[in-house]
């Protein structure tokens, strides 16, 4: 009779665990994912209206993951507007491109603004100009409308060394420029008009959406770096302010309420830490050593 009884015991004791675990396991489920629709950005029955915050930070690259998230704020019921801060030198010129794509998409649907930071240059710039406004401080610096490719001619040195580059490929234009070859004047030609055609794209981008004649555009975009200041008075960018002066823009043209909260865009933390490393490398390279650049670059960075 013992037996039976400590048996119904046990029993029930391991019902109640099995219960208590089940609980917690239903609690920590319910925590992952509020978790999950925060990192989305409070969608589905945790969606609240707000305005979405891009930042765009150094030197810019062709982020797949970063194009596809921006580009599903068109789809986000909950996203009301876009502030786009872009604090960067630029960086490749198909990174500007795609960045520029994207915002565009988004601000078919939704109001769009730019607020610039310390530096918004070459392709900085670019990303910028896809917003529907342009804010920057008096002291940002932007413009460096242009592209550039960087190499060097190190037959001579070789030479002195007494090393010569053997190299086999299928045409006289193949892997040019090259630092291993001096570059013949067909290559270099080519390479100009390449780097004009590009050039041209920049400029006709700027002319489009700053509604300025090409021939204004043309006489701005000689590589220079304009002050926020001198950035407004030439029609670069709209108004000299902070993201303060952004919400306003957003208050007063779209008639959306100051108390709607910001929120910044999450992506997918497993893709930041190779582009947070490259990105470091790249700017030690351009601002400390001055190494060589591989590719076509819309980048502004001071001869030191």
């Amino acid at each position: 009779m013992s037996l039976d009884a400590d048996m119904i015991f046990d029993r029930r004791r391991l019902k109640r665990a099995l219960t208590l675990w089940r609980l917690l396991a239903l609690a920590a489920l319910a925590g992952l994912a509020v978790v999950a629709a925060g990192r989305l950005g409070g969608t589905g029955l945790l969606a609240r209206d707000h305005v979405a915050r891009i930042a765009i930070d150094g030197i810019i690259f062709d982020d797949a993951e970063r194009t596809r998230a921006i580009k599903d704020l068109v789809h986000r019921k909950d996203v009301k507007a876009v502030i786009v801060r872009v604090d960067s030198p630029g960086g490749t010129f198909v990174g500007g491109e795609a960045l520029y794509g994207a915002l565009r998409h988004v601000a078919e649907s939704k109001p769009t603004v730019a607020v610039m930071g310390g530096t918004a240059t070459s392709a900085g710039y670019m990303v910028a100009i896809a917003a529907d406004h342009i804010v920057a401080r008096r002291g940002t610096l932007t413009g460096s409308i242009g592209v550039i490719l960087q190499t060097a001619d190190v037959t001579r040195l070789l030479d002195k060394l007494g090393i010569k580059p053997e190299i086999f490929k299928s045409g006289p234009m193949k892997a040019q420029p090259n630092p291993f070859e001096s570059l013949s004047d067909t290559a270099r030609k080519a390479t100009q008009d390449m780097l004009m055609e590009l050039y041209g794209q920049f400029v006709d981008l700027v002319a489009l959406r700053r509604a300025l004649p090409r021939e204004k555009v043309l006489a701005l975009a000689d590589g220079r770096v304009y002050s926020g200041n001198s950035a407004k008075d030439n029609g670069l960018v709209d108004a000299i302010g902070d993201e303060e002066t952004a919400r306003d823009w957003l208050q007063t043209v779209h008639g959306l309420p100051r108390d709607l909260p910001v929120r910044d865009l999450q992506l997918d933390e497993d893709a930041l830490p190779w582009r947070d490393a490259l990105t470091s490398q790249l700017q030690k390279a351009l601002f400390s050593e001055r190494l060589r650049l591989d590719g076509v670059f819309s980048l502004w960075h001071p001869s030191l």
